[in-house]
């Protein structure tokens, strides 16, 4: 018998065969679950969306650093970023090189800096006092430095990352103290990057922004703007969470042609013949991840009905922390219909901020139903936490020709205690 709610992963053949059930039966809940087939054709269509030569894809693997993920992304073509010494870990787990990762710093110590230099990476400095603890320690070498192009775009004022009220990036005006760095230790200027914010879905915050960033590159003195070989106009490429009520995808091919226009221009006034780079890491892995909670509990305080599951904010916080939007699938034999009403979902953590969900319409949800947070393949399980001591969930890779991959198994409380003196 069909499911309560599933007609969004039954339309797409989510699950290769499997019932949501029978994995969470199978693995125990909470699970995340990942879809192969899914995640290639993401890799795809951000692969072939730019029409220009040099055109590529960097995926920001903060968004989901499993090994497998990023093995599937390598096979693909992508490459990566890192951002600390764990992420960088797990992208040579994972096959990549040091010529196909980039390591975007902010705020590090200067043995992590020693750490990318020896490891041969091409390193992005987001400050003058950066840039000058780079030249230091490695006089003579290829950096890249990160602008603020002045404005910012996000669905929330905690992933903007670009404007004046954020931490990252130099300032333009500050641009010619940072050539001053640059001659003084002898650098060699191999890229520029940016990045506005996180899940916008329309392109012309992003498109405002490319243009800037070319344009101030193309005003950099000869000699600098010469040696520059990569340009990274960032990411924040968002999909639509809202799926069950019909919201519409970002228009992929019309930013790729658009953006192709202004790299093409830009290659034509200053015979560029370098790489121009994206940035996205939520757009690659978001759609790709499910996330398996069972319901626990159902009960009314006053006239609040809740649905208590498994699923606390140390399993996924987006909810908690920006107030994100997650649908939601309910997994039961459809042996009735079940009456539309208003439900609050909530997790199994010790705070009251622990809610997936305020005041949701839905079908009705019972104990003992598994129910499945749409996509959380990204900043799920990266920002997961052992919170309350509760464990973290294993992964499970749904590859696709529909064998499963159990690619990171559930933690014990021997995982607790494993780093204690």
């Amino acid at each position: 018998m069909s499911d309560i709610r599933s007609s969004y992963t039954d339309d797409i053949n989510f699950y290769r065969g499997w019932s949501a059930r029978s994995l969470a039966e199978r693995y125990g809940t909470p699970l995340y679950v990942y879809s192969e087939a899914v995640l290639r054709a993401r890799c795809r269509e951000l692969m072939a969306m730019c029409p220009v030569e040099g055109f590529g894809v960097n995926y920001s693997v903060k968004a989901n650093t499993n090994p497998a993920i990023l093995a599937v992304c390598r096979e693909e073509g992508l490459t990566v970023d890192a951002m600390s010494p764990g992420e960088l870990y797990m992208d040579e787990l994972a096959g990549f090189g040091p010529d196909k990762i980039l390591y975007i710093s902010n705020n590090i110590d200067p043995e992590e800096m020693r750490s990318a230099i020896a490891r041969h990476l091409t390193v992005s400095v987001d400050s003058l006092a950066q840039l000058e603890l780079y030249g230091s320690l490695n006089p003579g070498g290829d950096v890249m430095i990160r602008i603020n192009p002045g404005i910012g775009e996000g669905h929330s004022d905690k992933v903007i990352t670009a404007g004046k009220e954020t931490k990252f990036a130099i300032s333009p005006e500050l641009l010619g103290e940072a050539f001053a760095l640059l001659e003084k230790h002898g650098l060699r200027l191999r890229g520029v990057n940016q990045h506005i914010g996180s899940l916008f879905m329309q392109p012309d915050g992003y498109l405002k922004a490319a243009g800037i960033l070319l344009a101030c590159v193309k005003a950099f003195p000869r000699k600098l703007r010469d040696q520059i070989e990569i340009l990274d106009f960032g990411g924040g490429f968002g999909i639509p969470y809202r799926k069950y009520d019909g919201e519409a995808r970002l228009d992929l091919k019309a930013l790729g042609e658009d953006l192709a226009r202004q790299c093409e221009a830009y290659r034509q006034e200053t015979g560029y013949r370098g790489r121009f780079l994206v940035e996205p890491g939520r757009y690659v892995v978001a759609e790709s991840g499910i996330l398996l909670g069972r319901v626990e509990a159902v009960k009314n305080n006053g006239e609040n009905r809740y649905a208590g599951t498994n699923v606390g904010f140390s399993v996924l916080v987006r909810p908690a922390m920006y107030g994100s939007y997650h649908d939601f699938e309910i997994y039961a034999e459809r042996q009735e219909d079940r009456p539309l009403m208003e439900q609050t979902v909530t997790g199994n953590i010790c705070e009251s901020g622990d809610v997936l969900a305020k005041k949701r319409l839905l079908p009705e949800i019972k104990e003992g139903d598994i129910l499945g947070v749409l996509d959380a393949g990204a900043y799920g399980y990266a920002m997961a936490s052992t919170y309350n001591q509760r464990l973290r969930p294993a992964e499970v890779l749904i590859r696709e020709d529909g064998t499963l991959q159990l690619i990171r198994r559930r933690e014990t409380f021997e995982d607790l205690a494993a780093a204690l003196c």
